[in-house]
C-alpha cells in the first residue's frame, strides 16, 4: 500500500486512469499482482459510475447491507468488505483472514470446517463490539507468531494448556506445566 500511495493519489479518478504496468510495479510485493493491478482499475472505474467516486454512502449503511453493496464489486468477497467495513467505516465487525480462521478453529471456537460467515459470527458473539478490530488484529499477530502453519509453536503459547490442539499435548499426552 505504501508503494501504492507513493506513486498514486489513492481515489478511484486516478486509479482507474493509472497505467496497469504501474500499478503493477507498485503492488508486485503483494503477490497475484496480474490479477489485481487490472481489478483495481476495474473497481475503480465501477465506485466512479455507480457511486459517484464515493463509498461512503454506503459503508454509513447497516453492515449487512453494506456489505451486500460492496461484494457486488469484481472480487470483493466476505474478507475485503468486512475490512473496509472495520478499518474504514468503523462498524464493529470481525474480519476473519487465514490467520484468524485457523487460530479459531485450533482453539475450539468453531468447527474444524466452518466456513467464514460462522467464525465470523462465532467471534463477534464472543467479543465486545468495541474490542472486535483489536482482537481482530490480535488474532492475526498470534497466528503468524505463535499459532503458526503448519507448525504452531505451542510450547511458547499462553493458552496451551486450554488448547483442543495443541501439538505439545497430543506429543507428550500432558499438558505443559
Amino acid at each position: 500500500m505504501a508503494r501504492l500511495e507513493g506513486r498514486f493519489e489513492i481515489t478511484p479518478k486516478v486509479l482507474s486512469q493509472a497505467p496497469i504496468e504501474e500499478l503493477i510495479e507498485c503492488i508486485r510485493p503483494a503477490g497475484l499482482y496480474r490479477v489485481k493491478a487490472p481489478r483495481i482499475k476495474q473497481v475503480s472505474t465501477i465506485i466512479l459510475d455507480r457511486f459517484g467516486g464515493d463509498l461512503d454512502p454506503v459503508l454509513k449503511r447497516k453492515p449487512t447491507e453494506a456489505r451486500s453493496i460492496l461484494m457486488e464489486l469484481p472480487g470483493v468477497g466476505y474478507k475485503t468488505a468486512d475490512i473496509l467495513l472495520a478499518f474504514v467505516a468503523g462498524h464493529p465487525t470481525v474480519p476473519v483472514d487465514t490467520h484468524v480462521m485457523r487460530v479459531s478453529k485450533r482453539l475450539g471456537i468453531v468447527r474444524r470446517n466452518a466456513g467464514y460467515e460462522e467464525i465470523r459470527t462465532a467471534l463477534e458473539r464472543l467479543i465486545p463490539a468495541e474490542r472486535r478490530v483489536r482482537m481482530h488484529l490480535s488474532l492475526i499477530r498470534f497466528g503468524r507468531e505463535i499459532c503458526k502453519a503448519p507448525t504452531p509453536l505451542c510450547p511458547k503459547c499462553v493458552v496451551n494448556r486450554s488448547c483442543p490442539s495443541t501439538t505439545t499435548r497430543r506429543r507428550t499426552g500432558a499438558p505443559i506445566i
